[in-house]
């Protein structure tokens, strides 16, 4: 077993069970099974299918929590060659596009997983990264705002939410924060990572190119993004440091830690 933001997994042979983190709701929990399960047909979705649609109670020392079941695939893992972020811009615009789960009143959980991590932020961690989250605009504080698109939104995208099974496409896995508002959020951690001098041009170009060539409705077709982009990019690193402040600190974290301090105070 293993334990991945909160939740537990167990592998059993080719299926996968999920432990999903304390304080799931597990009404909402079943509604996004339901949307990966239209969006998985047949293993060619954006999504991958789970086994089950109904969530099951797990008891815990804590409180209740809940499982789902999974088929197991492969996922990118460190030392991947070829990293599919062409392959991740495609599924993202297929998942903004998607009809299926449009209306299901669950806002994507990225804004919420950045409020948790702050939440957590030990008292001795850089003080750069406060100061980054104060700064933050309202927009990059909530799901969605006036004035951009609404859709389905994957809400913890990274390159580490692709999985396939042998012989089938790249799919995006884990839906804990699936729900609906501005998809910018989906390319904010590439975004602010690639800013942050963690991911190289060419996989950044890679991704946009082909998030765009798909029709994505989180930025222009053609003019700059940035200006979609920057304020939730500014949220992605500033989550992401704080997640990482809890441990010791990596050549990644430092290079986030100071993405931080270089972000606009006023």
């Amino acid at each position: 077993m293993r334990t991945t933001s909160g939740a537990d997994i167990i592998i059993d042979g080719d299926v996968v069970i999920k432990v999903h983190r304390l304080g799931t709701d597990p009404v909402e929990l079943a509604v996004r099974l339901r949307i990966a399960t239209l969006l998985g047909r047949a293993g060619t979705g954006c999504l991958l299918a789970p086994l089950d649609t109904e969530p099951e109670p797990v008891d815990h020392p804590a409180g209740r929590r809940w499982c789902t079941r999974w088929p197991r695939v492969d996922t990118v893992s460190a030392g991947f060659g070829g990293l599919p972020w062409a392959d991740a811009g495609t599924l993202l615009a297929r998942l903004h596009h998607a009809r299926e789960g449009g209306d299901v009143g669950i806002e994507h959980g990225a804004a919420a997983r950045t409020l948790r991590a702050l939440q957590h932020l030990p008292s001795n961690a850089p003080p750069v990264i406060s100061r980054a989250a104060a700064a933050l605009p309202e927009s990059a504080r909530r799901a969605g705002s006036a004035g951009r698109p609404r859709t389905l939104v994957h809400g913890d995208f990274h390159l580490g939410q692709l999985g396939r099974r042998p012989g089938l496409p790249w799919q995006l896995i884990d839906i804990d924060d699936l729900g609906v508002g501005d998809p910018a959020w989906d390319l904010a951690r590439p975004a602010g990572f690639w800013a942050a001098g963690l991911i190289p041009d060419d996989d950044w170009n890679a991704f946009l190119t082909a998030y765009r060539s798909s029709g994505g409705p989180a930025v222009p077709a053609s003019d700059d993004p940035w200006p979609a982009l920057e304020p939730l990019a500014r949220a992605a690193v500033v989550q992401a440091a704080a997640s990482g402040a809890r441990r010791a600190a990596d050549e990644t974290q430092r290079e986030l830690v100071a993405a931080c301090g270089r972000m606009p105070v006023d």
